[in-house]
């Protein structure tokens, strides 16, 4: 099942048109996906910045057309004398800012056309690589008696990284072809598998009137931005109407920020430049 699958499964059983993801997962790919409804949808492009958190699988000694285990073999080779130390440095050597060269296989487009379409007529074209960041990555397990050892890993990494590119890159390093045989996305931003639900548990709880009970507040799902809290109906009125406001008593100097009620509710987020005494409407929530 795609992303796409997942929205569209949704907007039926919710009876809702506006709901949308942040963050693809790939129909192999099992894990957490963020949906935003209805307002949500307007910051969903925040939450897609989020780092996101991956537990996966790398298989040494075969590599494929898709860099996971759906795509056809295109090399198949015996792996010897790879030690658990040697992968230690290897997974060190990646973390912090790298280059990777998106795959053949995405949605990524180079003259109008997405690369797996080329990919599908048998093109290959040159990619430009693009800086990402891998903020830890951690050895977890391996079995390295066979001829195509496995290699379980935990990532954390920034928005459009991929990490079939990075089992590529690492049987690389090691010095044979690989590909990833197993993903789940633990974490997208503030969102854990712990608190994931399926779609058969959503329909469930509409049926049984209790949506409620597993919506989270648009304020709770980005705890990384600043707060700032308005009880007076005067300067709320300014942020409804989408007018800069009067900052001086701040305690950040710049960034977007959350604009909540005395409730708790989201109504806005803005923005303060350094050094300014005014901050300016990125989003208002009416």
């Amino acid at each position: 099942m795609t992303s796409h699958d997942v929205v569209a499964s949704l907007r039926r059983i919710l009876g809702i048109k506006k709901i949308g993801h942040a963050g693809t997962l790939d129909p192999e790919v099992t894990g957490v996906l963020p949906i935003c409804i209805g307002k949500a949808t307007r910051i969903s492009e925040f939450l897609m910045e989020s780092p996101k958190k991956y537990q996966g699988q790398l298989t040494l000694g075969k590599s494929t057309t898709t860099q996971d285990f759906t795509g056809e073999t295109t090399e198949r080779v015996d792996v010897y004398g790879v030690t658990k130390e040697e992968i230690e440095r290897v997974f060190e050597s990646f973390i912090g800012e790298i280059e990777q060269v998106p795959p053949m296989y995405s949605s990524v487009k180079i003259h109008g056309k997405k690369l797996y379409e080329l990919a599908r007529q048998g093109k290959e074209v040159v990619r430009k690589p693009r800086k990402v960041t891998i903020y830890d990555l951690k050895l977890i397990g391996c079995d390295l008696e066979h001829n195509n050892p496995t290699i379980d890993f935990q990532v954390v990494c920034s928005k459009g990284t991929y990490v079939r590119t990075l089992c590529v890159d690492i049987g690389n390093k090691l010095g044979y072809p690989a590909h990833m045989s197993k993903l789940v996305r633990l974490e997208s931003g503030s969102f854990n598998l712990e608190q994931s639900l399926s779609l058969e548990e959503v329909e469930r709880h509409v049926k049984e009137n209790k949506l409620d009970e597993i919506l989270v507040p648009m304020a709770n799902s980005l705890p990384d931005f600043q707060e700032v809290v308005l009880s007076d109906e005067e300067i709320l009125n300014k942020v409804f109407n989408g007018q800069v406001i009067r900052v001086e008593s701040l305690k950040f100097d710049e960034g977007i920020f959350k604009v909540v009620n005395r409730d708790g509710k989201l109504v806005a987020l803005y923005e303060k430049a350094k050094d300014s005494l005014i901050a300016k409407p990125i989003k208002v929530f009416k």
